[in-house]
């Protein structure tokens, strides 16, 4: 298995090494806050690897000593003072930029190595899985800035729950990876942040891509219905699993004594 870079474009760089393809911001002298230009190409990237057949998971993560600071300060000042039209724009591009990735079909893994405040928290919450080293820092620090975690808040109280939501929303306070798996903002952390989060593809790469798909949509589908709809919308998709070739070939396989054939194309 060999390391691939695609040619970079001005804000991420994208690498793929067989069936794993990692997103990097690359603006390590801002600490990868949000810009214009961030945000469009994270969103092209993304929708870039969830079209890619050979992709079955996806690592996002941030260059240099942060994994992402949140929105540039200098950048949302300038779209306070713009017109409203304008200002209401690129906070509705923003929010579809985690929209794609919460609904990426490939599961996504969030790799914190540094802070992850204010929209950077935000896409932790975004990811799938969310993987924390030992010097990670996490905040919804926008209150202090006189702002509100808007277009995040969506995926935070997914994420968090409402009764911590409406804490770390409200007092703004930054906290480490310790507090973060406590509260479920991040799922594992480690010393060797890489191997922890090896730990976590591999786990991934051993489950079907056409099953890791419809799990993502029936999560997101079921969590917003009422219990009576919850049975019925799960009944259709584990019928719709159990006659998929995925679900034919895991079953046929499991009582075989033999490894599925997705495993294969890991590879």
């Amino acid at each position: 298995m060999f390391l691939v870079e695609t040619a970079a474009m001005s804000t991420i760089r994208i690498q793929r090494e067989g069936p794993v393809a990692t997103i990097v911001m690359n603006r390590p002298d801002k600490h990868n806050a949000f810009n214009p230009t961030l945000i469009r190409e994270l969103r092209q990237g993304f929708e870039s690897v969830a079209r890619e057949a050979d992709v079955r998971v996806v690592i996002l993560a941030g260059e240099g000593r942060s994994f992402s600071a949140g929105a540039d300060l200098d950048w949302m000042k300038g779209q306070g003072e713009a017109g409203q039209e304008e200002n209401l724009r690129s906070a509705r591009e923003m929010g579809e930029l985690f929209r794609v990735i919460d609904q990426c079909p490939k599961p996504v893994v969030a790799k914190v190595q540094g802070a992850a405040l204010g929209g950077g928290a935000g896409l932790v919450c975004s990811a799938d899985i969310a993987v924390a080293g030992p010097k990670a820092l996490f905040g919804f620090t926008e209150v202090r800035l006189g702002l509100v975690a808007g277009v995040i808040s969506p995926f935070v109280l997914r994420r968090l729950g409402y009764s911590v939501a409406r804490e770390k929303l409200l007092t703004g306070e930054r906290f480490g990876f310790e507090e973060a798996l406590r509260i479920g903002l991040v799922h594992k952390a480690g010393e060797d942040l890489d191997a922890a989060v090896d730990g976590v593809v591999q786990n991934l790469l051993l489950g079907s891509g056409e099953a890791h798909a419809a799990s993502k949509r029936l999560i997101a589908q079921v969590s917003e219905l009422s219990e009576e709809e919850q049975l019925e919308v799960a009944a259709r998709f584990i019928s719709t699993a159990r006659a998929s070739e995925d679900g034919r070939e895991g079953l046929a396989a499991f009582l075989g004594k033999r490894a599925p054939r997705w495993l294969s194309r890991t590879d």
